[in-house]
């Protein structure tokens, strides 16, 4: 379907409108089927993130800038979606014996196990979302949506 039919404009959009429109429009579709995947685990896909943030230093604590700025949404707050982390027992906070203002999370056992069920489950997803693309039309929106992103 086209973007104006799922909007329903009765005006002709200009290219870059319709491009950004288009975007933000197929982001949150995208969002959608991604979060509805995850709330069967009362996961939010930011709290998803922080997870496999942690998981990714591979048993070396991170801080809270670290995980802020790798993050998707850098709007999130990260100490908040930790601190649900931690109290779902899904990661945890420890000072830093060499630098007791440092503060360093950890994803735990529960969390690594968590991600190891969800691993498939949203391999599968993505693959569903993105099955009406070939291998190289994946390859062309990845190439464009990095060059997209080169402006920022």
């Amino acid at each position: 379907m086209k973007i104006e039919e799922a909007i329903k404009s009765i005006h002709k959009l200009g290219i870059t409108t319709k491009s950004v429109i288009n975007l933000m429009y197929t982001s949150r579709i995208v969002e959608e089927k991604v979060s509805a995947e995850l709330k069967k685990f009362d996961l939010t896909m930011q709290q998803y993130n922080v997870l496999r943030i942690l998981r990714g230093q591979k048993g070396n604590p991170a801080n809270l800038s670290t995980i802020q700025e790798r993050m998707v949404d850098r709007n999130s707050n990260a100490t908040r979606l930790v601190d649900k982390l931690i109290k779902k027992e899904w990661a945890e906070r420890c000072v830093c014996p060499s630098n007791r203002r440092k503060v360093e999370i950890t994803i735990t056992k529960k969390g690594l196990e968590l991600l190891k069920t969800l691993d498939p489950i949203t391999e599968h997803n993505n693959k569903k979302i993105l099955e009406n693309l070939t291998e190289e039309e994946l390859e062309t929106l990845n190439n464009l949506l990095d060059k997209l992103r080169t402006n920022e």
